[in-house]
């Protein structure tokens, strides 16, 4: 050990020469040349990782020893302008960093003073995180947590970096790295597009499985009310009362795309193979956001803000998707109003299907191919802008075929379901401007954000938890990571070092 530290203290890079040279000697030697090619590889990856950690640890201790120096060569007047008044100098204060190629160790002085908190210069210098692991490990353990479970993400750090960081720390990593998202966001100017580009809003909800004290406070108090039928399962109707809604909403600009309503759907006995249907509108430069902390209309906020910002001045056709929930409708169509912006509201054409098939199981055996038939003549109906003429016509049919009321519901419900959106049914108008008229968007954004990562069996989520998951899978998903961890890295440096002088310490974007 003597030799080591006298090794280190003349040159902090001689551990990594030697711990290198032996390295190679043993990869050349005879025992080694003798193993197959998986045991070579693992042995140069654990091993490349410790020549790595060594060289950051040298690395430190070089500018620890250079500090040192700097430092102790400064006459009290100039040690206290650079630490607020703290003059006396005090060395060899050590803290651990957790890094993705190993635990180092960082040797810095501090500056001190009766009555106030030391001052360590080195660590506004080496932008060091307030706790011990590394923004590297920081970054790492979000894009791991995002994908899977904490315990996946850990193991994954595990192999790449060595035992740097547990469970529940990866955790709360995550949770500090979501803190800047909205800021992110308040910040960054869209791409502007021409006015004949449609701007398209779409809202939905999705519940979020949650641990009983993070639950809404109705949730809550529905859930404790509930007298279950069985005791070990739910019986038909019944719910669990253990989720809590999460708002998602996205934003996108797409070209419009004329249609016919053939070009939607087939029409009975399928469709011919002589004309090609015309496409939709496809979406671009898509973004998403949501929450499972705020309620909905703060996320329906941040989608006209997002759109706001697209379009200032609001020269742009607003095309909004909803799928016919009453709360949110009148919440999209305040926030409309409060910002003077004319919206123009479609309800979900997936939707109407969805309610049509349910309706069709009244005159028809499920596996019958005739429903499909009906469907087709019922939806080119809607298609038409006829929604009004479709729900009379299933409702005569009931009629016709003296249906009870149990045998009726689902027609009932599908007829209700088109009178009560009148207003947003009116597609042959859609079709013809050009207008998309489906929310696949944020259909397939409830699951990938949500049903890929926070419905994965087991799951019981903090509101913190989610959130930052949420949000974040969110950023990832609009590829903006990388410009949000330079934002967060930042702000982050800031609130650890309120006075260091910015223009001395940039990241690049």
């Amino acid at each position: 050990m003597e030799d080591y530290e006298h090794a280190a203290m003349a040159d902090p890079f001689a551990s990594a020469v030697s711990f290198f040279t032996q390295l190679v000697c043993d990869l050349s030697g005879p025992a080694v040349l003798a193993l197959p090619h998986q045991d070579v590889e693992e042995m140069a990856a654990a091993r490349g990782r410790e020549l790595a950690r060594l060289l950051l640890q040298a690395h430190l201790d070089l500018r620890a020893r250079h500090e040192e120096a700097e430092l102790s060569a400064l006459d009290p007047c100039s040690r206290a302008a650079l630490a607020d008044g703290r003059t006396r100098l005090e060395r060899g204060h050590h803290r651990e960093l957790a890094t993705i190629i190993g635990t180092v160790r960082v040797t810095r002085c501090a500056l001190r003073s009766p009555g106030q908190a030391n001052c360590y210069p080195a660590d506004k210098v080496l932008a060091l995180p307030h706790e011990r692991h590394s923004l590297g490990v920081r970054r790492l353990a979000v894009l791991e947590a995002v994908r899977g479970s904490y315990d996946t993400a850990m193991e994954a750090i595990t192999r790449c970096c060595g035992k740097v960081v547990g469970k529940r720390q990866v955790e709360h990593l995550v949770q500090a790295a979501a803190v800047d998202v909205a800021a992110f966001y308040a910040a960054r100017i869209p791409t502007p597009q021409s006015a004949d580009v449609l701007l398209v809003l779409s809202v939905d909800g999705k519940g979020i499985i949650m641990r009983p004290g993070h639950l809404r406070e109705a949730t809550r108090k529905a859930a404790e009310r509930a007298k279950r039928t069985f005791r070990t399962r739910l019986a038909v109707g019944e719910k669990a009362g253990r989720k809590r809604m999460a708002t998602l909403a996205a934003v996108y600009d797409a070209d419009p795309a004329v249609r016919r309503p053939h070009d939607i759907i087939a029409p009975p006995g399928g469709r011919s193979t002589a004309r090609v249907p015309r496409p939709g509108p496809k979406a671009q430069a898509k973004w998403l956001t949501g929450s499972v902390e705020h309620d909905p209309e703060h996320v329906i906020a941040a989608a006209f803000d997002q759109a706001q910002a697209r379009d200032p001045q609001h020269r742009r056709c607003w095309v909004v998707l909803v799928d016919g929930a009453r709360h949110q409708l009148d919440l999209i169509q305040a926030e409309a109003e409060r910002r003077g912006v004319n919206i123009h509201i479609v309800l979900d054409l997936v939707h109407v299907i969805e309610k049509l098939w349910a309706a069709s199981r009244c005159f028809h055996a499920p596996a019958d191919p005739a429903a499909e038939d009906w469907i087709a003549v019922k939806a080119a109906r809607v298609l038409r802008g006829c929604g009004q003429q479709a729900a009379d016509e299933i409702r005569a049919e009931a009629d016709h075929h003296k249906l009870t009321g149990d045998q009726r519901t689902a027609a009932d419900k599908a007829c209700q379901y088109l009178n009560n959106n009148a207003d947003f049914v009116h597609y042959d108008r859609a079709l013809a401007a050009g207008w998309p008229i489906a929310s696949g968007v944020i259909e397939g954004a409830a699951r990938h954000l949500i049903a890929d990562r926070l419905d994965i069996t087991g799951s019981r989520w903090s509101v913190p938890g989610a959130e930052a998951l949420l949000t974040l899978r969110a950023v990832i998903s609009n590829d903006d990571f990388p410009a949000y961890w330079n934002f967060h890295v930042q702000a982050e440096h800031r609130r650890l070092h309120p006075t260091a002088d910015q223009a001395n310490y940039k990241l690049t974007a």
